[in-house]
């Protein structure tokens, strides 16, 4: 048996199509916990920054949003000022990071709906990678290395090792809604 032909008899083969070009890969039989341990982190880091921002009832992103992309040569600058100049924007901001960090943060510890609250989690890290703009030393910082983080959480169906999505996709809803698999995982 080839190696080639051995790796695609596991059950830890992953592969992509994409554009032409296939990828494969063999995980090793620990990346489950590995991938389990981000879901975690990143489940804990945002719970612990929501629950802060709720636990405080003083969030305000108005500051954030009006002084930090002017002064760090952010290409959305005018999105950012636009966001903090815009009152009814600017209130849902000030309700939406706070309640959507916890929330995002509750759904990766127990692993419940863990690719919708990583889509979530990644686009929210995505805002503020641009928000703390800063290519002085390249343009891959915490907030980016957040962002790809997200997204393997969510790819790597993470929701279902230990955590509710893998028992919700056994029962007769999600298997008569297969829609739902998409935010499951």
């Amino acid at each position: 048996m080839t190696q080639s032909t051995a790796r695609s008899a596991g059950a830890n083969v992953f592969e992509s199509r994409l554009g032409g070009v296939t990828v494969r890969g063999q995980a090793h039989s620990l990346s489950a916990w590995f991938v389990l341990a981000l879901r975690l982190m990143m489940g804990y880091a945002f719970l612990h920054s929501g629950l802060d921002k709720v636990l405080s009832g003083s969030f305000s992103a108005g500051g954030y949003l009006g002084n930090v992309a002017s002064t760090n040569g952010n290409p959305l600058e005018w999105m950012f000022a636009w966001m903090a100049n815009t009152p009814v924007f600017l209130d849902f901001v000030n309700v939406a990071v706070p309640f959507g960090e916890t929330l995002i943060g509750l759904a990766l510890i127990v692993g419940v709906f863990t690719r919708l609250a990583a889509f979530w989690g990644a686009f929210m890290m995505l805002m503020f990678y641009f928000g703390n703009w800063g290519v002085e030393h390249g343009y891959v910082n915490g907030d980016f290395a957040y962002m790809l983080v997200f997204l393997a959480v969510a790819a790597f169906g993470a929701g279902r090792i230990l955590g509710l999505d893998g028992w919700l996709e056994d029962t007769d809803f999600v298997a008569n809604n297969a829609w739902l698999r998409y935010l499951l995982g």
